[in-house]
């Protein structure tokens, strides 16, 4: 199949189009920056035609249109995240638009296959059971959780209507060879260099290889809409600790606060906002998610498409050996791992 991508050059993105032209597929990506694509995927051998890249942006009709042209299926994994106050209309807007020119965009050129990257925490609530596809969609209080939970009424009323789109359901995403410095990524670089917080709840991840493999499963099924999970296991926040630990046979600094006290902290968050606009996670959204997080289940994944997630301490090993092959971990900080 020739796939339009959009995210391609960002971490799930980037890793999703290896998946696809490992399985023989071809790809075009919708890029705003050319350049990227070749510090990308120039070091992994991944040669993109340059009749293969158009640079425009997921809001822009024309570039989608042109981006789209000539391809059998779209994978839609671009999005807007910014913390910040004043960028929540944009986000907003941006998400919403880019939801409707590419994946509807594709429904109306009646491709037999649309990919579309949600994530599981759209279905979290405080106090929710184990997330699963099947749960209903939650409210959100950030923009961008607005922005998911809008995506997935707008994706779910295609479904209905007949559209073959397969839509994955991650937790946080993990693993190496990330162009930037990804969610679940940038919480292990907080451990070594900053500390780590004990509380209730625990750390959930997935590793990207797993999800790109999802991915390439979702894009060649044979018909209809599909909804599936991608989990890996889950620890609580100290056993993760102990874990990053062993591995690295270095100390993490912690402290310990009840989730109460850090849902409190993310309430205080919320408030300076509105006098000092920053885009770091301290939220009462994000506080919720890292001190309730009921934990998600994706063996319905692998039971029936047979995409297995890999073993935590192999996620892990390769991640923090990853940040400190790019220079954002030291050899002190990654321990052992720095002889890998």
């Amino acid at each position: 199949m020739k796939v339009m991508v959009t995210g391609g050059t960002g971490f799930t993105g980037s890793h999703t189009v290896k998946a696809f032209v490992a399985a023989g597929h071809t790809v075009r990506l919708l890029v705003r920056d050319s350049s990227k694509v070749r510090r990308v995927f120039d070091p992994h051998g991944i040669g993109i035609p340059e009749d293969q890249i158009v640079v425009g942006d997921i809001v822009d009709e024309t570039s989608v249109a042109e981006a789209m042209k000539g391809c059998d299926a779209v994978f839609h994994c671009a999005a807007l995240v910014d913390l910040r106050r004043s960028m929540a209309k944009a986000v907003l807007d941006t998400n919403a638009r880019g939801v409707d020119l590419v994946v509807g965009g594709a429904v109306q050129r009646g491709l037999p296959s649309t990919v579309y990257v949600s994530s599981i925490s759209v279905f979290f609530d405080p106090g929710c059971p184990p997330l699963h596809e099947g749960l209903p969609i939650a409210p959100a209080r950030t923009a961008y959780g607005r922005s998911k939970a809008d995506a997935e009424r707008a994706i779910r009323r295609m479904q209905d209507e007949g559209a073959p789109i397969r839509v994955s359901y991650p937790t946080g995403i993990a693993g190496p060879e990330d162009p930037g410095m990804s969610g679940a990524n940038h919480v292990f670089y907080t451990w070594f260099v900053d500390l780590g917080l004990e509380t209730s709840s625990g750390f959930q991840i997935v590793d990207v290889r797993d999800v790109a493999a999802l991915h390439r499963r979702l894009l060649e099924l044979p018909e209809g809409a599909h909804r599936y999970p991608a989990a890996g296991g889950m620890l609580s926040w100290a056993e993760a600790y102990e874990l990053a630990e062993r591995l690295t046979g270095t100390r993490i600094r912690r402290v310990t606060l009840p989730g109460n006290v850090v849902r409190v902290l993310g309430t205080a968050g919320d408030w300076v906002k509105r006098v000092y606009d920053f885009n770091f996670p301290l939220t009462r959204d994000s506080m919720e998610f890292a001190t309730q997080w009921p934990g998600a289940n994706a063996s319905r994944t692998t039971d029936e498409l047979g995409v297995e997630f890999r073993p935590l301490e192999e996620t892990y090993t390769d991640t923090l050996r990853s940040l400190y092959r790019a220079g954002r971990l030291t050899a002190a900080q990654v321990g052992r791992l720095a002889d890998g």
